[in-house]
């Protein structure tokens, strides 16, 4: 607490989390009625056959089947978008919005219809010989599962993956949602020629973060960069369960309020994808936890366009972020919770509560 009082902005972006934290309990009800709703309208609009792809039971191993490597190397389970009616496609996009804010929605679409402009570089990569024949590359090719049955009282879930894209939604007694694992991924991070050069999907990622790295002194610069090369993957893959990784880099404690200020606005970047709530959900947590043991951590270089990592990592939570293949110019993102990735805490007292 001393060191909150000794910095007035820190104070600030406390009370700040604390009336999120606030609002997101009072919002919650909301937001888990409104992906009861959508996922019901969605169901309903199913066939049977299609149904019979899209619903899982909630227990079970299929919930936690995840990964954001492309469908070929990692079969999937689920109802495509491709396998829907223009009209069920709108209710399947109703669902997403419903736990996405409008940028983590925008986001999800943008990498979705971003495998078009991976498609054709692959293509033209073929075409001149420098790359064999790979991976069918469809931006309607990802896949929506609903684990259980939408409620606005009991435990449910919902999934929408595909290449580069792995949302996992948990919601409990009808209000509380765990929102992790979220992925995030960009190939090409950067487009580089074509119509839509320039385009840069995951570009607050990247941007926020070296931010906050070269607003380090030298010290405190040694102290967060801990290789000089990046890792070639972001370290936790799709690890179960998710574990901390080591605790290194420099802590907001030894940071100014200044930079602190900064690494909460990387954080924000990751949070906001969230619809309102629970990205408050989430910024509640962390404070709990405590803000002044989160650790930011670099590997690889500093300029923009060359290969780096980086993590950011706290008592109940972890963000990694890796851009190394393709020369530096696809990246890989994830937002994991230590003790309630796919529900896992919301899914242990819903069990215990029925036993009772």
């Amino acid at each position: 607490m001393r060191l909150i009082a000794r910095h007035p902005r820190l104070l600030l972006s406390v009370a700040c989390v604390l009336l999120a934290g606030a609002g997101a309990m009072l919002a919650a009800e909301r937001s888990s009625s409104a992906m009861a709703d959508a996922a019901t309208a969605f169901l309903a609009s199913l066939t049977p056959e299609q149904r019979q792809k899209a619903v899982f039971p909630v227990e079970g191993d299929e919930l936690t089947h995840w990964n954001f490597i492309p469908t070929e190397t990692f079969p999937r389970n689920g109802l495509t978008v491709k396998e829907m009616t223009d009209a069920q496609r709108g209710l399947a996009h109703n669902l997403m919005k419903a736990g996405l804010s409008q940028r983590g929605y925008m986001t999800a679409t943008s990498i979705m219809q971003l495998e078009e402009v991976l498609g054709a570089l692959e293509q033209r990569d073929r075409d001149g010989g420098r790359q064999a024949e790979g991976f069918r590359r469809d931006p309607v090719r990802y896949f929506f599962s609903v684990f259980g049955t939408p409620s606005k009282k009991q435990t449910w879930g919902w999934r929408v993956e595909g290449h580069h894209v792995s949302l996992h939604f948990t919601v409990a007694n009808g209000t509380l949602v765990a929102s992790t694992p979220s992925f995030f991924g960009s190939n090409p991070a950067e487009v580089l020629d074509g119509p839509r050069k320039g385009t840069r999907i995951l570009a607050a990622e990247e941007d926020s973060a070296r931010a906050l790295l070269m607003a380090l002194d030298a010290s405190q610069r040694m102290q967060a960069v801990i290789n000089g090369v990046a890792p070639n993957e972001i370290l936790t893959t799709t690890k179960l369960p998710i574990t901390p990784l080591s605790p290194v880099g420099i802590q907001a404690s030894a940071m100014t309020a200044a930079q602190r200020e900064l690494l909460m606005k990387v954080i924000d970047v990751y949070a906001g994808f969230m619809a309102d709530d629970l990205a408050a959900d989430r910024l509640a947590r962390l404070k709990k936890a405590g803000l002044e043991k989160i650790a930011f951590a670099w590997a690889g270089e500093a300029e923009r366009g060359k290969k780096h990592y980086y993590r950011i990592q706290g008592p109940t939570f972890l963000i990694e972020y890796d851009n190394t293949q393709n020369n530096g110019n696809h990246i890989h993102s994830v937002w994991r919770d230590f003790t309630n990735d796919f529900g896992r805490d919301l899914l242990r007292e819903h069990i215990a509560s029925v036993a009772h």
